[in-house]
């Protein structure tokens, strides 16, 4: 089930209405079915996973608690369970295929029998969520749940439950122990995140799609193509996931529930840091938390730490799918953190003595925008900083949309050569068209410094505001929807 479909609104009024009248012991209950229906909408053989993965994690955070000199074989089973499942279903073809490339390179030709295996929806997702459960039980910052059913509520919750945003057992799961008390304000965020998600998807991102497919799907090109089919694309698939974690969000808070703000104008960052402190901040935090500060962090001297960000955002890339783009365009950002590290260490010997730069802290769940500008910046070189992150970006997103390494070599090689297709015209004018009204609401929420500012408007002004928001959502309103960029991963 797709939020931008009729199944779901009448799905989504019917929870609603029943969540609201039913008393707190019952809630939970209604919420673990309602979630299993949405997930198992469509192929409902996929919750055999989900729920495998639940009682696995459910059981092993109860024996780290009551085996606490076991307790890392215990985690070592959720993390088996989970991690073995998410590479069987999204990585096995990927690696035959790969090992039968290599091994017809060496004179050893194979046919390699490829597994018809069918990618399950969301499982990058929950099997993340689930890790964070067991991981914060064994660091000992949690407790393990007796009750099955609060934790299975957690795992799959439906607001976010195929692509996020990917959120702490810290921090979701007591939400759904203790009595939800829903107030006005939190209905007023939820409709108009619901309503300006599904603006941005359905208006933005869906109409934005073919521009896209149009540019990278052309056999040869030029720097007018590639330039205009990379800002369609870095438009299209901001509009289309920030749209989707938009309507969790708002969904999520007229249950009564806080979920976390999965982007914070991520195209307003002065550096890459900062970037990644707006872009898929459940993901990127999850990988600092989980990943980065495992592997050491940067406690174990300069050349590891260089080491332990590449290791990071590579595999960051390949969580994103099983293809080679993935992994360069992890790379790509894993290269560009690298070198402003070493930036910022050399600014720092040179100005100062060596101060220990320390991780960033998790984001702020309040609605309040990362804008605090750089205060060693003059203003010019703060749009030359801006500018500079922008292009490393949208390049990196030619890298991520690209079909193979021949089509990068071909789109990069096009770059030095400007002209223009004939459709270029048409097309750039239709790029404005769809991209303004985001644009402009952006602009809007970086003056005000408030991802709502929207409620700030008097009555008639935001009912007018949503009801243009609603006559666009109804206008490009598809029978065939496209689906969320995020669901393949």
């Amino acid at each position: 089930m797709i939020f931008h479909s009729l199944d779901f609104v009448a799905f989504f009024l019917v929870i609603v209405t029943l969540y609201w009248r039913l008393p707190h012991r019952w809630q939970n209950h209604l919420l673990l079915v309602a979630s299993y229906i949405f997930y198992g909408w469509i192929t409902p053989w996929y919750l055999l996973l989900l729920m495998t993965s639940t009682t696995i994690d459910w059981w092993a955070a109860r024996r780290m608690e009551q085996d606490p000199g076991h307790k890392r074989r215990y985690l070592a089973l959720s993390l088996t369970s989970n991690l073995g499942m998410l590479a069987y279903f999204k990585y096995a073809n990927f690696f035959i295929d790969n090992v039968g490339r290599m091994l017809t390179t060496i004179g050893l030709p194979t046919s390699p029998h490829v597994l018809k295996v069918m990618l399950p929806v969301g499982i990058s997702f929950f099997t993340f969520q689930a890790l964070s459960y067991t991981i914060h039980v064994y660091r000992g910052t949690l407790r393990a749940r007796s009750s099955l059913l609060d934790v299975a509520t957690y795992v799959a919750f439906f607001p976010q439950l195929v692509a996020g945003p990917i959120e702490r057992a810290s921090h979701l799961l007591p939400q759904f122990e203790k009595t939800v008390s829903i107030t006005r304000p939190m209905l007023e965020e939820g409709v108009w995140l619901m309503l300006w998600g599904l603006f941005k998807k359905v208006v933005v991102a869906d109409n934005l799609a073919p521009l896209a497919d149009l540019a990278f799907g052309q056999s040869s090109h030029t720097a007018a193509s590639v330039a205009l089919g990379t800002l369609a694309f870095a438009f299209q698939i901001y509009g289309d996931f920030s749209g989707y974690s938009d309507i969790a969000r708002g969904s999520a808070r007229v249950l009564g529930f806080d979920i976390m703000w999965n982007f914070d104008l991520p195209y307003a960052a002065r550096n890459l840091r900062d970037f990644w402190r707006r872009w898929h901040i459940s993901l990127s935090t999850w990988l600092r938390d989980y990943l980065y500060i495992s592997l050491g962090g940067n406690r174990r001297g300069p050349a590891r730490t260089y080491v332990n960000l590449a290791l990071t955002m590579g595999l960051g890339g390949l969580w994103h799918g099983a293809a080679w783009n993935f992994v360069v365009w992890g790379l790509w950002h894993g290269l560009g953190l690298c070198l402003q590290r070493a930036w910022h260490v050399h600014r720092a010997r040179v100005a100062t003595p060596p101060a220990p730069l320390t991780s960033a802290p998790t984001p702020t769940l309040t609605h309040t925008l990362n804008l605090t500008p750089t205060p060693t910046l003059r203003p010019m070189l703060r749009l030359l900083s801006w500018l500079a992150t922008l292009l490393f970006v949208l390049y990196g997103w030619l890298l991520f949309r690209a079909n193979s390494w021949h089509h990068i070599q071909s789109m990069t090689r096009a770059c030095f050569h400007w002209s223009a297709p004939v459709w270029a015209s048409s097309f750039a004018l239709t790029l404005a068209a769809f991209s303004t009204p985001l644009i402009l609401m952006e602009l809007w929420q970086v003056r005000r410094r408030d991802r709502l500012v929207s409620l700030t408007l008097p009555p008639r002004w935001r009912g007018l505001l949503q009801g243009a928001l609603l006559c666009g959502i109804l206008l490009f309103w598809e029978k065939k929807q496209l689906a969320f960029i995020y669901f393949q991963f």
